[in-house]
């Protein structure tokens, strides 16, 4: 062995040579991995495949395509989109069955009636061969319809489920509630009859994915209207950095990935987008999205019905300034910036999730404005906005409906022994779902309104 000099070995800790901070370690270098397999292209690219399935099953079956909002617009371009439902996968969870009263989903039924049916879009994050709004949700929904609509006609009556995916429980279990909901339905005092029309005959369920179609040899038929639940994604068993860049439900939880971009930009913009650089992408995002802001009309009220002088929107520059409505109420507006207008209120609220929490503090400012403003003339027309036009709008709106409208839609003056339940306050959020498809008040908001409305009226 040859002599070796101390000059060979270190002196000091620092002039030792650790390769692990110089190096990645394995997770880390999976986690970057993983990053990139997650990138805005791949979920891009990804989206465009799943969108040519969605096509395939559309022309398969000759029926127009219905986005699960908000991941299902994604998959469908603006020019082929026909309409949008609402249908919650947490209605669907196991143990959590439910029919939801905020989203109804009328406005499917007239599309279904015209065209026959319908294919309804969605997706779900890897290791799902579907979203539970389209296993188990949408069932729900069709078969609640079905018995309340159609009553005689029992062969739809059942929950019709996707094959061998649910076990012989949970399908029992699910059976067992569709009574509940139907009664639950028709105490919503909804014109049934109005409805069936909408519709015109009862509901059938097939499935469409990348694993089967089921039943397979069911299309449009002369005796029901045909709703395909088409789960757009391919089904990934493993790690995204397997699959050479495809993503899995790669529209799902856009906020945490898309920089701000939506269906309808990555649509008109796709060849741009999927040419640039990773990279690159915020910043060209971002201009893209500027651009289509400075295009914007505006956002048109809905008149919620039955009232003839009730409207909603999201707050923009267009209700706010354009005089069609003889008084505003704007949930999100500095309460400093009225001045001396006795015909606007604005209440101030936070546009965050607080903000539910805080409108229970100004329904009184409401009231007090309703009651003075159409007390006076109730013919002059109200507009509700805020931020969303889905939340703080739809709650104040309720409020308004529960203390002033009678079940009419007309205009009274509350009486001094009135008292107001859940079912009551059910029934006047079912005008304003039915009006406005897309309104979806939180918790929280709706808590404000029940705590006020509840309590005894105090004029």
């Amino acid at each position: 062995m040859g002599n070796v000099s101390n000059s060979d070995f270190p002196v000091s800790v620092s002039s030792l040579h650790f390769p692990s901070t110089e190096q990645l370690s394995v997770s880390q270098t999976l986690a970057s991995l993983r990053r990139s397999a997650l990138s805005v292209t791949n979920r891009l690219r990804s989206i465009e495949a799943d969108a040519a399935f969605v096509r395939e099953v559309a022309d398969h079956y000759g029926l127009p395509l219905v986005a699960n909002e908000r991941c299902g617009s994604w998959y469908i371009s603006p020019e082929t989109k026909t309409g949008s439902a609402y249908f919650k996968s947490t209605d669907g969870h196991t143990g959590q069955w439910d029919f939801s009263f905020r989203r109804l989903n009328l406005q499917i039924l007239p599309i279904a009636r015209e065209h026959g049916g319908c294919v309804i879009v969605d997706s779900t994050r890897r290791g799902k061969l579907m979203p539970d709004a389209l296993s188990k949700t949408i069932p729900i929904w069709c078969a609640v319809f079905n018995r309340v609509l159609f009553p005689s006609d029992t062969a739809y009556h059942s929950v019709e489920l996707p094959p061998n995916y649910l076990g012989a429980s949970e399908e029992s279990q699910i059976e067992q509630r569709i009574d509940s909901f139907v009664h639950s339905l028709k105490s919503l005092k909804l014109d049934l009859d109005d409805l069936r029309q909408q519709l015109g005959k009862p509901i059938r369920v097939a499935w469409a994915n990348r694993t089967y179609f089921h039943p397979t040899d069911l299309c449009i038929g002369k005796d029901y209207h045909l709703f395909v639940l088409c789960s757009a994604s391919k089904r990934v068993h493993g790690a995204e950095i397997s699959e050479g860049g495809y993503i899995q439900g790669a529209g799902d939880d856009s906020e945490a990935w898309a920089h701000g971009l939506t269906p309808p930009v990555f649509w008109a913009h796709k060849s741009t987008l999927l040419a640039r650089a990773e990279e690159d992408l915020p910043e060209i995002i971002e201009k893209l999205m500027q651009e289509h802001r400075k295009q914007g009309t505006g956002h048109q009220a809905t008149r919620i019905a039955p009232t003839r002088n009730l409207y909603i929107s999201q707050t923009s520059p267009d209700s706010t300034g354009s005089g069609l409505y003889d008084l505003i109420i704007d949930c999100n507006g500095n309460p400093e910036a009225t001045g001396e207008n006795t015909k606007r209120l604005n209440l101030g609220c936070p546009s965050s999730k607080q903000g539910g929490r805080d409108l229970r503090n100004h329904l009184d400012k409401v009231r007090e404005f309703v009651s003075s403003q159409l007390g006076r003339d109730p013919t002059q027309s109200l507009l509700v906005m805020c931020e969303s036009g889905k939340d703080l709008s739809a709650g104040t709106l309720l409020s308004v409906l529960c203390s002033f409208y009678s079940d009419a839609g007309e205009f009274v003056e509350p009486r001094m022994d009135q008292v107001i339940g859940k079912q009551f306050i059910r029934q006047r959020l079912a005008w304003i779902v039915s009006s406005k498809h897309d309104v979806n008040p939180s918790r929280s908001t709706l808590q404000s309104i029940n705590a006020f409305l509840m309590q005894r009226p105090d004029y």
